[in-house]
């Protein structure tokens, strides 16, 4: 207890006086959003027609759909972890159940939920919930799919006016003769509704928008239910037994062996199913962007322990499993929930429905329920899902689980399923092609797929086709290599070399020869782009350069002000020919393939770009990286400084106003950006290069910059100046940078064609200009804002995600 009571300094600082006149705060007050009122009369309008469907699918009580439905509402949604998601009796469900009672009975089938339920607790306190969903989608899909043609053949026999056998193949065999012996009164019943599911949600105009807002299961049992009573029709209704005589749980009476695989089926399938609606309820949530602060991301494990004690009730009242249901939870999101309340809400519904309505739903024909459950297993078997899994070539698992759960039963179905998925994913695995090619620069052998020991045979037969003595090129084009398959390559390598031949072998790492696996740790590379090839190098173990804000700034000989000298590699080896070769080589074989028929659209067309980027030449500063780009999107200028010469500069330096005048009346670029960047070189070099002294081209070059030092205040200058949001300036050299850029887009305006575009405007909107500073080491881009400070200077703003999105 005393760690929950803070320490009396504690209390004194952060306790709240309230004025003298105001009353103390009296305990919270329960609320219920009127969101989650109007949404749980929807719930419960789909909710009660089904939860008597599917009871009358399994051959269970009529009560026992209602049990699940009122116990699934209110205790799986105060305590399960998806706040949305709706629970009771599901149709994926069904076939289990259906399973359960004709070989162990009503009683027994209940004390089966209820171990179901003590086993989902157990996973729940285990926190194993996520490792569900490591099951293949092809074989829950399956399973649904499977569930779904059961049900649909079941209940069809309904339909017509008779009685569905225990069976898949039994319900095709009796179907002939249930056909020569229809009863036309179910069938017009059955009719009726399934005209009216179909039609319903799909009435057009402003009536059809009002209409719709009705449940169409709701819709289409109460009018099937009039038509019955109106004309007359006499065939078989609801018959709900007095709650007196309903039947609880017994104790559990069979085959232990038979039991647990009972108890195992009933608890995968409640927890797959609840865990993968759990998942689709947030993603149908965070299609709402006015939902995403208010209902928090489902708790797997929780929802999990949720379930098991919702069976565990349901169970001991004589109810049907519970699972989440993606029907009634899909409703609740879209008539507006807000929170668990809507689900329990439904719930109590229920429990009103059950007590008070008995005489109502007794009204209903059968015929309309088994046609309202038989739509259900029907839209079970998706034509998405079938897609997406022949998209993924999964098709197999997808077919071999469905046809199991079909012709064997649920559990048998899934371990089909799983068998096939896995035997697949090693088929993968193995399905590694190694050619071999003599070429006039020797033999080539390419191997297309994982190297594992199951290929090594294969591998060895191909290495030692190639002579003795000659020169081989071997190309790995997979991202995995088992030891058994290195050791075969490394020890033919070596026996080849040793007789006077010569191997290469590539495209494990690009330019890397074969080596044991090593950690890539201190790897820099990163996808930063899909247009990249950066060679992946290990820092040396010298000591690095010092940072750039520390480093010797006297003279002008590294323009570059970056940390690795030459190049700008910072910490990696030395360029060399050998090198630049094994890039390009990289290239070919990984980038050029994905950029061909990019790069030879543009070739045919023509480049189009839509700006010109003006930045310095520092090798730091990737353009396609901070702009996400790629070829024929920049027109790209790069020099010392990203400087813009003023237009009748007569020293040499028109390459930079050409390629201004060339983007702008030629290229037609909507806008051009001006990107200065932190630790310039050249900026570095305009502060401490001393005036006169020899004209190198480097010092007539920087004279550009002059402008720019000149409006740039010093430090002792307190502020001014150009300045980044939310932050000072570092020192001198950044608010140089920060000037230069405001200062270039000036000289820019004053060149003819910018300024011509700029003041010809039109409906398009015209030229646009733009400030930029990317700071290397925060790797943070700034643009120049529109409007300026309170002081009137030019400010560069952050450039964030939220930004796009706000």
């Amino acid at each position: 207890m005393s760690a929950c009571v803070p320490a009396p300094a504690d209390s004194a600082r952060t306790k709240h006086v309230h004025p003298p006149h105001s009353p103390p705060p009296g305990p919270r007050r329960f609320r219920i959003a009127g969101a989650d009122v109007s949404a749980s009369i929807a719930v419960f309008l789909i909710a009660l027609p089904l939860s008597l469907g599917i009871a009358l699918a399994t051959g269970a009580p009529l009560q026992a759909g209602l049990v699940a439905a009122a116990v699934g509402g209110i205790v799986a949604g105060r305590i399960g972890g998806c706040p949305l998601q709706v629970s009771g009796p599901a149709a994926g469900l069904t076939v289990v159940t259906a399973d359960l009672i004709q070989q162990y009975g009503w009683r027994t089938t209940c004390a089966i939920t209820v171990l179901a339920g003590l086993a989902q607790l157990g996973l729940g306190c285990l926190r194993v919930a996520r490792s569900a969903l490591a099951v293949s989608p092809a074989i829950v899909h399956g399973m649904l799919a499977g569930i779904g043609v059961t049900i649909a053949v079941a209940q069809l026999h309904i339909v017509l006016g008779g009685t569905p056998q225990s069976a898949v193949p039994e319900n095709l065999a009796a179907l002939p003769a249930q056909l020569a012996n229809l009863h036309p009164a179910d069938v017009a019943v059955s009719a009726l509704t399934l005209t009216l599911l179909f039609l319903w949600p799909r009435l057009p105009g402003r009536v059809g928008r009002v209409l719709g807002k009705l449940p169409a299961a709701l819709i289409a049992v109460a009018a099937a239910t009039a038509l019955a009573a109106l004309t007359g029709l006499r065939l078989p209704k609801v018959d709900l037994p007095s709650w007196s005589s309903h039947a609880l749980a017994a104790l559990p009476d069979g085959p232990v062996l038979g039991m647990v695989a009972a108890v195992l089926t009933t608890t995968l399938v409640c927890s797959v199913q609840s865990l993968l609606g759990a998942v689709a309820v947030d993603k149908l949530v965070a299609a709402r962007p006015g939902l995403t602060g208010r209902v928090r991301r489902s708790d797997l494990d929780r929802e999990l322990l949720g379930q098991g004690a919702a069976n565990i009730v349901s169970g001991s009242l004589g109810g049907l499993p519970i699972a989440g249901v993606a029907v009634r939870s899909s409703a609740n999101v879209a008539a507006g929930a807000v929170s668990r309340n809507s689900t329990m809400l439904h719930g109590g519904y229920v429990v009103i429905a059950a007590l008070l309505l008995v005489p109502a739903l007794e009204l209903i024909p059968l015929a309309s329920l088994a046609a309202l459950v038989m739509s259900v297993g029907l839209k079970m078997v998706s034509l998405n899902h079938i897609r997406t899994v022949t998209r993924h070539r999964e098709v197999l698992v997808y077919a071999v689980t469905t046809g199991g759960v079909v012709f064997f039963g649920v559990l048998e179905g899934v371990a089909l399923g799983i068998a096939v998925a896995v035997g697949v994913a090693l088929h993968r695995l193995t399905r590694t092609r190694i050619t071999h090619e003599e070429t006039q620069g020797g033999h080539h052998i390419h191997v297309r797929g994982q190297l594992t020991f199951l290929a090594v045979p294969r591998l060895s037969r191909v290495l030692h086709q190639v002579p003795h003595g000659a020169d081989a090129v071997v190309e790995l084009d997979g991202s995995f290599m088992d030891h058994a398959a290195y050791e075969t390559l490394q020890d033919w390598q070596k026996t080849h070399t040793a007789q006077g031949g010569s191997v290469d072998i590539t495209g494990r790492r690009p330019g890397i020869r074969i080596s044991e696996p090593v950690e890539v740790d201190d790897c820099r590379c990163r996808p930063w782009t899909a247009w990249r090839n950066h060679q992946c190098e290990r820092p040396p173990t010298a000591t690095a350069p010092p940072d750039a804000g520390s480093q010797d700034t006297t003279g002008v000989a590294d323009l570059t002000g970056g940390t690795g000298g030459a190049g700008g590699r910072g910490g990696t080896t030395t360029s060399s020919p050998t090198d630049l070769a094994r890039g390009i080589s990289a290239f070919q074989r990984n980038t050029a393939p994905h950029v061909r028929g990019e790069l030879a659209r543009l070739a045919r067309e023509g480049q189009q770009p839509s700006q010109l980027f003006l930045t310095c030449a520092d090798s730091r500063v990737v353009t396609s990286m901070i702009t996400s780009s790629g070829p024929g999107d920049l027109f790209v200028v790069r020099n010392v400084g990203n400087f813009v010469p003023p237009p009748g500069e007569e020293s040499g330096d028109d390459s930079v106003s050409a390629a201004i005048e060339y983007a702008v009346d030629v290229l037609k670029v909507r806008s051009i950006t001006v990107c200065g960047h932190s630790g310039c070189g050249a900026m570095q070099a305009l502060l401490s290069t001393e005036p006169g002294g020899a004209q190198t081209p480097l010092k007539r070059w920087l004279r550009h910059g002059l402008p720019s030092l000149a409006r740039t205040p010093g430090d002792g200058d307190g502020a001014g100046g150009p300045r980044l949001a939310g932050r000072a300036a570092a020192d001198t050299a950044e608010r140089l940078c920060l000037a230069n850029v405001v200062q270039q887009l000036e000289h820019l305006r004053a060149h003819e064609s910018v300024s011509r575009a700029l003041a010809a405007g039109g409906a398009d909107g015209g030229l646009e200009l733009h400030g930029m500073y990317f700071h290397v080491g925060e790797a943070q881009a700034y643009l120049l804002a529109e409007e300026a400070g309170e002081d009137g200077e030019a400010v560069f703003r952050r450039v964030l995600e939220t930004d796009l999105t706000a």
